[in-house]
């Protein structure tokens, strides 16, 4: 593997994904910015993922880098990725989506004339079969802020990294967890992340990735064993963010994070599942009282935060309103049913 100093790193996950690789590696060899690396990390896929991965190094032995391990999953693969990186920072793209051209010049740039920790651009949902668009999100003008600062804002920002570059050195500094997360890995992969971060988040409000959206993937199901590997990583993230210091106000956002994860996303997983919905939500309750009791009293979760910084502070203080009232059951099954009617992919 080349150890060069590049601009920017791109680690994509491989398992499974034959049919879609060769756009995703296609448009990350088009990219207008060209000191890049792409590093595919071959996550034991039994397909022909492997073979396309080497016809594309062949094409491009500089800039493409293969990794091969066993099955491992996601959270393993971009670790792997992260030690061998040699870029000054470190994006991501999964391998069954594409970026535009301009992804990498535009995050890198934004990235360098704010030295910041971390670039977010703007993104579509795109349903594969049709090609409609579902949603267009974080387009919008976005003010910057430091994490130091106001860690709050964290919670605007979309859980998966695909959209982002992070600094590099922060991020082969983060944590690992020893209890790797069956679910809500990318989330509890950003508190990591952040949880090494002082400096600027800025936004590049461009769509410059395209997510697409597969038959089956809106609505989207859990185990029980699941939510309990879930709680066991979110307790060890936690944990860490208490040894390592972090301030109040870290440990307020983490705990509205932990809210709208567990408390909404997974809860919301779990409705599509044949399960005792107001179960679920009593137990979810439990645990966050008892793990992240500083939900209840955020500041990042009221209605001065909602009117400062907009509709997703606005969706969770509803939502905490309706775990207060004991109506979040109701309202998870409402939501369910009007979304996978709607065939709209909302993310919380």
């Amino acid at each position: 593997m080349s150890h060069r100093a590049v601009k920017l790193s791109i680690i994509v996950p491989c398992y499974k994904v034959e049919r879609y690789l060769p756009r995703c590696l296609g448009s990350l060899m088009g990219q207008t910015l060209e000191d890049i690396e792409v590093i595919c990390i071959n996550d034991g896929s039994p397909d022909r993922c492997i073979d396309i991965l080497r016809e594309w190094r062949e094409r491009y032995p500089t800039k493409l880098q293969i990794i091969e391990k066993p099955n491992e999953g996601v959270w393993r693969g971009r670790m792997d990725g992260i030690r061998a990186a040699c870029g000054e920072y470190i994006g991501f793209l999964d391998s069954d989506d594409h970026a535009e051209p301009d992804f990498a010049e535009r995050l890198y740039a934004a990235a360098k004339e704010a030295d910041a920790d971390v670039a977010v651009c703007g993104f579509s949902r795109i349903d594969l079969d049709t090609g409609r668009v579902l949603s267009r999100e974080l387009c919008d003008p976005r003010e910057p802020f430091r994490i130091a600062d106001d860690p709050g804002r964290v919670l605007e920002l979309n859980g998966a990294p695909w959209n982002k570059v992070f600094r590099a050195p922060a991020l082969k500094r983060m944590h690992d967890l020893a209890s790797t997360p069956p679910v809500l890995d990318d989330l509890l992969f950003h508190q990591l992340a952040y949880l090494e971060m002082d400096g600027p988040v800025v936004f590049v409000p461009a769509s410059l990735v395209n997510y697409m959206v597969r038959e089956g993937s809106i609505i989207t199901s859990v185990t029980d064993a699941q939510v309990e590997g879930v709680f066991r990583s979110f307790v060890e993230t936690r944990g860490l963010y208490e040894a390592t210091g972090a301030s109040f106000a870290r440990m307020q956002a983490l705990d509205a994070v932990a809210f709208v994860h567990i408390g909404i996303s997974l809860n919301h997983r779990l409705s599509c599942a044949d399960c005792d919905l107001d179960e679920a939500v009593r137990r979810s309750k439990r645990f966050l009282d008892e793990h992240f009791p500083l939900w209840r009293h955020s500041p990042y979760i009221c209605g001065r935060y909602a009117r400062l910084h907009g509709a997703a502070y606005r969706r969770t203080l509803i939502c905490s309103r309706m775990m207060r009232l004991g109506l979040m059951p109701q309202f998870l099954t409402a939501y369910r049913i009007i979304t996978a009617a709607a065939r709209f992919d909302i993310k919380w």
